[in-house]
């Protein structure tokens, strides 16, 4: 069930002076990308899968023309990597399990 940020199951209920502490940007933050993608696909990018650590986040990519570039480079290094695959088997199929 999708329900509006901090209103929705679960959540914890306010005091009636703590909203007095808070700025308005503060009062109406929203979750960040991390929690998104945690949330929505179940992919949590802030714990380490190695050792289960946190994770700190140092970069975030959003101008589309540098995102186009990075992409444009793994494509091309992709296309070199292909030159370099083992042939495929030239074995005569399996036509049983036992022989």
């Amino acid at each position: 069930m999708v329900t509006p940020a901090k209103r929705g199951k679960g959540s914890k209920l306010k005091v009636p002076g703590e909203a007095k502490d808070q700025t308005p940007a503060e009062r109406h933050a929203t979750m960040t990308w991390a929690q998104r993608l945690k949330r929505v696909f179940n992919i949590d990018i802030e714990t380490c899968r190695e050792c289960g650590g946190v994770v700190k986040v140092i970069a975030c990519i959003e101008d589309p023309v540098v995102i186009q570039k990075i992409l444009n480079h793994l494509k091309e290094k992709g296309e070199h990597q292909d030159a370099f695959r083992l042939p495929e088997s030239r074995g005569r199929p399996q036509t049983s399990l036992f022989g």
